[in-house]
């Protein structure tokens, strides 16, 4: 019979569904048609096939090949499909026994010569080939991302040929097994360079403890980004399956993959100039934004007030879900987007209103203007307002007596924290549900009354109310502190700085 099965996946947002890659030979004008849904690259495969089989000296087979790629109506896109199809080829033509590749499924784009170069989205392949029980033959250059799925059964081969042998039981290729040594962020920046800014080290701190939102505000040159890019220095290590899910989504959108560090939060940073798409995915396929790429780890935006307002609008629905959802007439496809977002802002348009340097000539009015750029609901999901000073110039030429803390001190505490929340709910405190919230969040009764008075003060909604809570909650974790007293709350309370700016300029 000459027709022969190859097993293969495709892409769909993150997931990776089943491709079978089915080739008939059958009388006829010599053709290669390839059906179900192919697009441009995958249409264009039947040469870069044809030059790798007759470059190996196989037989091309002089007759009608038919390739269908089913289910059809999955778009089938890349060159991630020329190995299978060049293996269904020469099984089907009897070069090669269909028995082994019942148990196998492959991937890998072929050069003329038969090279098998590297190809997107493989860790995805390889979790869903373990669950199906069978081992995945991918490209050298794809070995090690494809070996960070525990118990997967990866096979790497650089050439056609050696696939060919081993499927013929001639020269077996041997399993491939990496663990990348942990990066421990030693060498990332650290906070033992920045000197002062205690108090948004403090904030920052208990951000990184909680995964809470966090706002900088201060005047040029203050060192709000300088903060911002130590942060990841002090966050606690991805769990296995947050790294193999962030990670996954890094392989899908074409991100440079480091190994060594599949375990350290990722850290986003785009520009100001970011269209909506980018930030939250898009495109005739959909493939991931930026707050996906984040999932797990830090989205920073600086300048934030000089994004386009449209733009920070669509951050509002993934801050408060955790996904996003991209809607094509197509398709739908979901992705992650559990980020944790720190900001960075002037406090006005020359960005020293504040400053003891008294340069500020903006207006009330140019300020409020300013400020406006940023929707009262996407700053109502931010935890915490912190303001970022001038530091006094004998600090900055001398700097703290005895040193500052690195963060190495800081993350042990962070990771301390996290853990007590971890094992208490299961998860960081800023994602606590709302029974959560009410079983570990209880205030006393003096801890009620003032919480309700800020909430009629600031004008607070019930949001904001819930955020507080769920900050006093990490403040008292970093305290090792069992319940929350009025000391935590009202640390919380005093980070929901722009309320009270907003409140004031009302008054």
């Amino acid at each position: 019979m000459s027709l022969a099965i190859v097993y293969t996946r495709g892409r769909q947002g993150i997931s990776a569904p089943l491709v079978t890659v089915e080739v008939h030979i059958s009388n006829g004008l010599p053709a290669l048609n390839i059906v179900g849904l192919p697009e441009a690259a995958v249409k264009e495969s039947k040469d870069r096939v044809r030059g790798a089989l007759l470059n190996c000296n196989f037989e091309f087979p002089m007759q009608r090949v038919t390739v269908n790629m089913a289910p059809a109506d999955i778009p089938k896109e890349g060159g991630r499909f020329d190995l299978p199809i060049a293996l269904g080829i020469l099984a089907a033509s009897a070069q090669l026994p269909r028995k082994p590749l019942e148990s196998m499924e492959f991937l890998g784009e072929l050069s003329l010569g038969g090279e098998l170069r590297p190809v997107t989205g493989v860790l995805p392949v390889a979790l869903q080939a373990r669950d199906a029980g069978r081992s995945l033959v991918v490209p050298t250059g794809n070995a090690e991302e494809a070996a960070l799925v525990e118990d997967a059964s990866v096979l790497a081969a650089g050439h056609l040929l050696e696939v060919c042998a081993h499927i013929n039981g001639q020269r077996v290729i041997p399993w491939t097994t990496f663990r990348p040594a942990e990066s421990g962020g030693d060498d990332l920046p650290d906070f033992a360079d920045v000197h002062g800014h205690y108090q948004i080290k403090r904030g920052l701190e208990i951000a990184a403890a909680g995964r809470h939102n966090l706002l900088m505000m201060g005047p040029p040159g203050t060192g709000k980004s300088m903060l911002a890019s130590r942060l990841p220095g002090i966050l606690p290590p991805l769990s296995d399956e947050e790294a193999l899910e962030s990670a996954a989504i890094a392989s899908v959108s074409e991100a440079p993959f480091e190994p060594r560090r599949w375990r350290q939060p990722p850290f986003r940073s785009p520009h100001h100039t970011a269209s909506a798409p980018a930030l939250v995915g898009g495109g005739g396929n959909p493939k991931p934004g930026e707050v996906s790429l984040a999932t797990n780890g830090v989205l920073f935006l600086d300048e934030l007030p000089e994004f386009d307002r449209k733009v920070l609008e669509v951050l509002r629905e993934p801050l408060e879900t955790g996904t996003i959802t991209i809607s094509r007439a197509a398709r739908q496809v979901d992705f992650p987007a559990r980020f944790q977002l720190i900001a960075a802002m002037n406090p006005c348009p020359c960005g020293y209103l504040g400053d003891a340097s008294g340069r500020c000539r903006c207006t009330p009015d140019q300020v409020l203007r300013y400020r406006g750029r940023i929707s009262g609901p996407l700053v109502d999901r931010i935890d915490m307002h912190v303001d970022v000073p001038r530091v006094p110039q004998e600090m900055l030429r001398l700097g703290t007596p005895g040193g500052e803390e690195s963060s190495a001190t800081i993350r042990a505490r962070v990771v301390a924290a996290r853990q007590r929340a971890m094992a208490r709910a299961g998860r960081p405190n800023a994602w606590l549900t709302p029974p959560q919230i009410k079983r570990d969040c209880q205030l006393s009764d003096d801890g009620h009354r003032l919480l309700e008075r800020a909430i009629d003060k600031l004008g607070l909604s019930h949001r904001a109310y819930h955020r507080i809570l769920k900050l006093s909650r990490t403040i008292a974790d970093l305290a090792g502190a069992d319940d929350i007293g009025l000391p935590q709350l009202s640390e919380a309370i005093g980070y929901r700085r722009l309320d009270r700016l907003s409140r004031s300029a009302k008054a």
